[in-house]
């Protein structure tokens, strides 16, 4: 039986609406290829409860969990950690890494650091947005993270300034890049439009800010103590040095003159007993005072003691908080 000419032409119309649409599917893969690519590794990527947490916790929305998924996040307590995610100066702690396409985020269990992992989840995230912006997008957007930058920068936040010569030093040409994800965590006020833009990957993006407050604090907390309490000290150090030499000496002279005092009385020194009582009266008068200057020491040595032990109790847990940060102190992966 032969086709009819219609059902032939309808043939053709059809294969050619498949062929145009197999070139437009073609096509969209090609300008989406690292969507697709992402969207594949989501389907296949089954997070750990834990790593759900982190993204739930950090507040990240869809498309910021997706980013999350697509880097194929792994939270990681030992010391495979510092494989992957190497320290690169000897006194700065590794909190996470983005390599390869892969996010690495350092396990801490101190409860004291309750949302270290959390920022440090969403920190890494940035970073694989980042790397997936077209450089028209990343041009405006430096624009924009330039400017809160330099009013971070005129409002004296010189540990920001040191950590950005780190990055300089240790990843040069990341500028950009590291402050679009310290800006995004760690920073509550900015402006609008780049308050809406990061709006794009969290629900509430100042529940990641907050989170960072609560655990740098007490750094901040301890570091603030830890010079006050050195300040109070080295204070206390100077006044008790300069009153007991100085109680020294005047007992140093107080002792001879007793002697003299006592000599005279023996030898009938006095013409009469008034002028002994005045002069008795005298040194028990400086007696008194050496007394009160004494039991002042004792009582400055005493404060100097109770702020020692808590200085010497803020540093000691100031550096306990930075072991539980320092990865090369983690345990070796369990067989």
């Amino acid at each position: 039986m032969r086709a009819s000419p219609g059902n032939s032409k309808t043939a053709v119309i059809v294969s050619s609406l498949l062929t145009v649409l197999l070139f437009l599917v073609a096509g969209w893969v090609v300008l989406n290829r690292q969507y697709v690519v992402d969207q594949l590794v989501v389907w296949q990527y089954q997070p750990s409860s834990e790593v759900a947490q982190l993204a739930e916790r950090a507040q990240m929305n869809d498309k910021g969990t997706f980013y999350f998924y697509a880097s194929e996040p792994q939270l990681d307590g030992t010391a495979k950690f510092n494989e992957v995610c190497k320290r690169q100066e000897e006194n700065s702690a590794i909190l996470g890494c983005f390599t390869n396409g892969k996010i690495f985020v350092y396990n801490i269990s101190d409860k004291r650091l309750n949302g270290v992992e959390e920022v440090t989840a969403a920190h890494e995230m940035l970073h694989a947005v980042y790397v997936r912006l077209s450089s028209s997008e990343k041009n405006h957007l430096n624009s924009l993270i330039d400017v809160e930058y330099q009013k971070l920068l005129r409002s004296e936040d010189n540990d920001l300034k040191e950590r950005m010569e780190y990055y300089a030093r240790t990843e040069p040409g990341e500028r950009d890049n590291e402050l679009h994800s310290i800006i995004g965590t760690e920073v509550s006020s900015i402006g609008d439009e780049l308050e809406e833009y990061y709006s794009q990957y969290f629900t509430g993006r100042q529940a990641i800010v907050a989170l960072h407050d609560s655990y740098s604090s007490k750094f901040d907390e301890l570091e603030r103590s830890s010079t006050t309490l050195k300040s109070q000290l080295e204070q206390l150090s100077s006044e008790i040095n300069t009153m007991t030499s100085q109680y020294n000496s005047e007992i140093a002279v107080l002792n001879d003159d007793i002697e003299t005092f006592n000599v005279r009385a023996q030898n009938g020194g006095f013409s009469d007993q008034s002028t002994f009582q005045a002069a008795r009266a005298a040194l028990e008068g400086r007696v008194g005072v050496l007394t009160q200057t004494r039991s002042t020491i004792d009582t400055k040595v005493a404060d100097y003691e109770v702020k020692r032990q808590a200085y010497n109790q803020t540093v000691d847990e100031s550096n306990s908080l930075s072991r539980s940060l320092d990865s090369s102190l983690a345990p070796a992966p369990s067989i």
